[in-house]
C-alpha cells in the first residue's frame, strides 16, 4: 500500500509503505563498504532504478527494527557534496530536500581522515547524522586502532564501528539510528572552522538568510554557497522552497558587499572556493590529529586521549608513497607512464584474445553458412541471420570484449590501491584552469 506520505518525496521517488516509516539516507565515499551496509540491512527488500531526470543509479530498501520500518536510500558514492558532478548534486539535494529523518555516513576506518571531509560537509547540512566507521577488520590488519568514543566526542554526533561484510556492528548502528530518529540522542555537530576573513563575510549574509529560512536549512552553509554563486543549488532552492527566498534585493546587496570585503583582503571569487575546501580539509586533519592521528608505535593505552592510533609501518609507507606519487617533480611523469602503460597493455594485449575470438566465431560462421546451404534457405534469410545478426555480433564481441576485459580490471586495481584519488589531486590545478575539477581527469582517461 502506498500512502499519501509518498507525495512529499515524489520528486525523489521515495515510497513509504506505512506512515510511520523513517527515511534514512546512506552516504559515503566510493569503496567504503556503503553498498555492503545497505545490502546487509535491506536484504531482498530493495529495488533499483535511476534518479528522476538523471542517468545515476538509485537503490532503496526496507529494514524493520523493533517493529518499525526504515527506508534506506543508498546515495551515490561521492567524496564531496560541492555539486561538481551529478552524483554530488543528487547526494546534496536528497539530504537537503528528500525528507530524510537521519543520514548515515559510512567511512573507511583505514583512511578515516580523508572520509571526515564528507562527514563534516554532511554535518553542515543536517544535525541528524550517524557516522558508521566501517572496515574495522581491515584497519586492524593494518595496525590502525580507533577509539570510537573519542571520535564521537570530537564530531558531536553518534559514531558506530562496523565490519559490514561479517555483519558486525550493524545491530548497534540500527540502535543509534532508532534513537536518533526518536530524538533520544542529542547532537551537536562540530562545524567547519573557516578563516576569519570568510567568517566575517558570511556572518551578515547568514543573519539575513536565517530570518528567511525559518530553520529549514543551515543559514551559514547557504551563505557560503550564495557567495560561491552555486547555480545548481539556487535552482533547487527556488524549486523546492519558493522563488522568494533568494529573489531578494537586500540579500544580493549584502552578498555583493561580502564579496567586496573578501576582494579587499585578496580573496577573489575563484579563490574563495579553494579556501572553503582547504578549511574543510584542515578541519578533518585537525580532528584526526586531536584524536591521535598517526601516532607511530603507540600501544593505544588511551592515556594520551588518542582515538586513532596507527602502526608506524603503514603510516610511513603511505607518506613515502604520497611524496613520490603526488610530488611536483615525479607525480605527473609517473602518472603519465602508468596510465600510458595501461593504455598500451589494453590495446596490444587485446590483439591476441581478439584474434582467437574472431577465428573461433568466424569458424562458427562458416559452419552456419554450410548449414544454410544444406538446408536450401533463401538468400534473404541467410543474409539477415548470418551475415547480418551473427556476423555483426561476432565482430563486436571479438573487437570490444578483450580490451574491456583488460582495461577495467586494471583501472579497478588502481582504484583499490588508492592511486586514482592521487591522479585527481595531481591534475586538479590544471583542470581548474578550465573551470573543471581534478576528478574529471578519471572520466577523461576512461574515454
Amino acid at each position: 500500500m502506498v500512502t499519501a506520505d509518498q507525495a512529499a518525496n515524489k520528486e525523489f521517488m521515495v515510497v513509504k509503505t506505512n506512515t510511520t516509516d523513517q527515511i534514512i539516507a546512506l552516504a559515503g565515499n566510493p569503496n567504503v563498504g556503503k553498498s555492503t551496509v545497505f545490502n546487509a540491512l535491506t536484504g531482498m527488500n530493495q529495488h533499483t532504478g535511476n534518479w528522476p531526470g538523471k542517468t545515476v543509479g538509485s537503490a532503496q530498501g526496507t529494514h524493520h527494527h523493533h517493529g518499525s520500518g526504515y527506508i534506506f536510500v543508498d546515495l551515490p558514492g561521492t567524496y564531496s557534496i560541492m555539486a561538481h558532478s551529478a552524483e554530488e548534486e543528487i547526494a546534496r539535494d536528497f539530504i537537503l530536500f528528500g525528507g530524510a529523518d537521519a543520514t548515515v555516513v559510512v567511512c573507511d576506518a583505514t583512511c578515516l581522515e580523508r572520509n571526515l571531509n564528507l562527514v563534516l560537509q554532511v554535518m553542515e547540512l543536517t544535525a541528524n547524522v550517524v557516522v558508521c566507521v566501517n572496515l574495522l577488520d581491515e584497519a586492524e590488519k593494518k595496525g590502525i586502532l580507533i577509539d570510537l568514543e573519542a571520535l564521537e566526542r570530537e564530531l558531536g554526533v553518534p559514531v558506530v564501528g562496523a565490519s559490514a561484510r561479517s555483519g558486525k556492528g550493524l545491530a548497534e548502528l540500527m540502535e543509534k539510528v532508532e534513537a536518533l530518529c526518536a530524538g533520544a540522542i542529542p547532537t551537536n555537530p562540530r562545524g567547519v572552522r573557516y578563516n576569519s576573513a570568510i567568517e566575517r563575510a558570511v556572518s551578515s549574509l547568514a543573519l539575513l538568510l536565517e530570518q528567511r529560512l525559518e530553520g529549514r536549512m543551515n543559514s551559514h552553509w547557504l551563505a557560503l554557497r550564495v557567495l560561491e554563486q552555486d547555480t545548481t543549488l539556487a535552482a533547487g532552492i527556488k524549486k523546492r522552497l519558493g522563488p522568494g527566498l533568494l529573489d531578494d534585493e537586500a540579500l544580493w546587496e549584502a552578498a555583493d558587499a561580502a564579496l567586496a570585503s573578501l576582494e579587499a583582503e585578496g580573496i577573489s571569487r575563484e579563490k574563495l572556493g579553494d579556501m572553503v575546501v582547504s578549511c574543510i580539509v584542515f578541519s578533518a586533519e585537525e580532528i584526526a590529529l586531536s584524536v591521535g592521528g598517526d601516532a607511530a608505535g603507540c600501544a593505544g593505552c588511551g592515556r594520551c586521549g588518542g582515538a586513532v592510533v596507527r602502526a608506524g609501518g603503514a603510516a610511513d609507507r603511505d607518506r613515502r608513497l604520497d611524496k613520490v606519487l603526488t610530488s611536483r617533480r615525479t607525480g605527473i611523469p609517473i602518472m603519465l607512464a602508468l596510465l600510458c602503460g595501461i593504455l598500451w597493455l589494453t590495446i596490444t594485449g587485446a590483439n591476441y584474445p581478439s584474434r582467437l575470438l574472431s577465428d573461433g566465431l568466424f569458424w562458427v560462421q562458416d559452419r552456419l553458412t554450410g548449414f544454410f546451404c544444406w538446408a536450401g534457405s533463401p538468400d534473404w534469410l541467410y543474409g539477415a541471420l548470418v551475415l547480418g545478426v551473427y556476423r555483426v555480433l561476432a565482430w563486436v564481441v571479438a573487437v570490444m570484449l578483450p580490451p574491456m576485459a583488460i582495461f577495467f580490471p586494471l583501472f579497478t586495481l588502481l582504484e583499490d590501491f588508492g592511486y586514482l584519488p592521487r591522479v585527481a589531486f595531481n591534475l586538479d590545478h590544471q583542470f581548474k584552469k578550465a573551470k573543471a575539477c581534478g576528478k574529471q581527469a578519471l572520466t577523461m582517461w576512461i574515454g
